[in-house]
């Protein structure tokens, strides 16, 4: 059956593409994956058993290393994950062994707005209905995995209040003195519930447990989904959950998983997400999925263990970062390739003509809403305006000393006078520029964003950090505040404050790489402040800190690690056929 995104739906299209697609088997031995080291979990996708197959594969290949991020997005998306799927098959195009590696959709967006995170179009990642709904249940285990912290702080909590010391010894626990009023972590759930955000619980009698105010975060900004994205194996992974802290006793000291003696229980149920899900294009090249999105509120970035796996087994490996460079791009240069000790050879930089009109002064563009005519119709002013968001993003790549490629993710409404700004854009900041019609087109479409991609990965590069990791923590705060967002300088409230001191008087903590929360829509701090803000400073009002993923989280404005529903979700147009059990509305 011809794709044709023109007139079929995403889900029609993946429905479509899988009829002909490989096996799991069959992917994988187009990887030279042997089938003793896959997991199958359906007939099109599994997991892979990184250890086998790295211990097997060594360190004897290492493919070319890419980067996809974007310039600061509309609250609709610019379609990121599209154009990582788009340059796999436009790279597979060109007879190269390439891999993908995405993160896994959360259960957020899927059932809310913005929907699944399987990208568009022939650029997808199929199959989406089993990618959108759970896939291998790894987002599920991080869920269990992070409520039974909870279930373990509460539980001793009850108990503490209820026991005697001598009562307590007899069970074989110590007294820790956690702290109510002061929580480290709350519970989680893969849904935007707002009305979970902020909750008491306990209410009843003594065996009800004990009564104090608590709230959720939705799962994919758990610590545990960090560690995951982060970690290297299942030891390294195990000794970062024993560290993760689960709450604070009254002195203010971190009470850990360990202290608990909850940590091995935890590992146990993500035992199995460790092992990075293997999937496919709708053309057919592999794809790795594993760990979750948001960087705004979390590193949202593919785990390494994946780019490790993907860099082994082929020649050019493509992964993503959440949201803009000044948010994904950033924390995938200073802090996953710090820790994974891998450098990239190129970075794209997604943008579209809606984004940069929007950039240069245009109306909102809200989903759910009917776009303004402003983004249907040609207006080179616009875009001029709009492409010193565009400049600002390929500065921030450039300073990693790697050469940038923009992506121009092509709609239909693209006027090729509007086109012609965006390549001068790109060609007066330094970067090679390609558009990609992947969408509509699948590799053929990306034909020339690979070849410009390939060109750039020839390079010699020059990468570096942006700070040296014995750099004080106000001090790498305040770098990635003036050369990455563009701000003036910091303000920190009391409360970060003490929190940084405390932090700095810790010389194991003081080496965490810092991974900042902040709004995705703007440069800045301020969600509405669109295009290259300038005069303004970050205001961090909070610091957490994340033993177990070894990082240090500035919250920089009003962000909330719980996003809402709104009025007109996703759901509402999802359903099951009865008859044949096929899910139809997907997007």
């Amino acid at each position: 059956m011809k794709l044709d995104p023109g007139k079929m739906s995403d889900w029609e299209i993946s429905e479509a593409a899988s009829q002909d697609a490989k096996t799991v088997h069959e992917l994988a031995e187009s990887l030279g994956v042997q089938p003793e080291e896959v997991i199958p979990y359906g007939p099109m996708y599994g997991k892979l058993d990184y250890r086998t197959i790295l211990d097997r594969v060594g360190s004897s290949n290492r493919g070319k290393y890419i980067d996809v991020t974007a310039i600061t997005p509309t609250p609709l998306g610019e379609g990121k994950t599209t154009t990582t799927i788009g340059l796999v098959e436009g790279l597979g195009a060109l007879g190269k062994r390439v891999t993908g590696a995405i993160r896994q959709p959360s259960g957020g967006p899927t059932f809310n707005i913005k929907g699944s995170g399987a990208g568009g179009g022939i650029a997808q990642c199929i199959p989406l209905t089993d990618l959108s709904l759970g896939l291998t249940g790894d987002i599920d285990a991080v869920t269990n995995a992070h409520n039974l912290a909870m279930v373990a702080v509460t539980s001793r909590l009850q108990h503490e209040f209820n026991y005697s010391d001598k009562r307590l010894e007899r069970r074989g626990l110590k007294r820790l003195d956690i702290d109510p009023r002061n929580p480290a972590i709350g519970w989680a759930i893969d849904l935007c519930a707002q009305a979970l955000r902020d909750i008491v619980i306990g209410n009843g009698g003594s065996t009800d447990g004990f009564m104090m105010r608590s709230g959720f975060q939705i799962t994919v900004s758990s610590e545990i989904m960090a560690i995951l994205a982060v970690a290297s194996d299942l030891a390294d992974f195990r000794s970062r959950i024993a560290k993760m802290t689960v709450a604070y006793d009254k002195r203010g000291n971190a009470v850990s998983a360990a202290d608990l003696e909850v940590d091995g229980a935890m590992t146990a149920i993500m035992a199995r997400a460790i092992n990075p899900n293997l999937m496919q294009t709708a053309e057919g090249q592999p794809v790795f999925v594993h760990a979750g999105p948001f960087a705004n509120i979390s590193i949202g970035q593919s785990s390494i263990v994946a780019d490790r796996l993907g860099l082994a087994l082929s020649d050019y490996h493509v992964t993503e970062s959440g949201f803009g460079a000044d948010i994904g791009f950033e924390k995938f240069w200073n802090l996953k390739c710090r820790m994974s000790g891998l450098a990239p050879d190129a970075a794209v930089i997604v943008c579209t003509i809606r984004a940069l009109k929007l950039h240069g002064g245009g109306p909102d563009a809200q989903p759910g809403k009917k776009l303004d005519r402003v983004y249907r119709e040609k207006n080179v002013e616009l875009v001029e305006r709009g492409v010193e968001n565009l400049l600002a993003h390929i500065e921030t790549v450039k300073k990693s000393g790697i050469t940038p490629v923009v992506c121009l993710n092509h709609f239909v409404t693209d006027d090729d006078d509007e086109i012609r700004v965006v390549r001068e854009a790109a060609s007066s900041g330094g970067a090679r520029m390609a558009v990609g019609r992947h969408w509509q087109s699948g590799g053929e479409g990306a034909r020339e964003l690979a070849e410009a991609v390939i060109d750039a990965t020839q390079e010699n590069t020059k990468f570096s950090y942006l700070y040296s990791s014995d750099s004080s923590i106000k001090q790498r705060i305040e770098t990635i505040a003036r050369e990455v967002y563009g701000a003036s300088g910091v303000e920190y409230s009391a409360p970060a404050e003490q929190r940084i001191k405390a932090v700095s008087a810790d010389p194991t903590t003081n080496a965490y790489g810092v991974c900042i929360v902040k709004t995705h829509l703007s440069l800045s701090a301020d969600p509405t402040a669109k295009g290259r803000p300038v005069g303004w400073t970050l205001p961090v009002r909070d610091i957490f800190v994340y033993n177990g993923a070894e990082l240090i989280v500035p919250v920089a404005g009003e962000i909330k690690l719980m996003p809402g529903t709104g009025s007109d979700p996703s759901y509402r147009r999802i359903d099951v056929d009865v008859k044949t059990g096929r899910v139809t509305g997907l997007s």
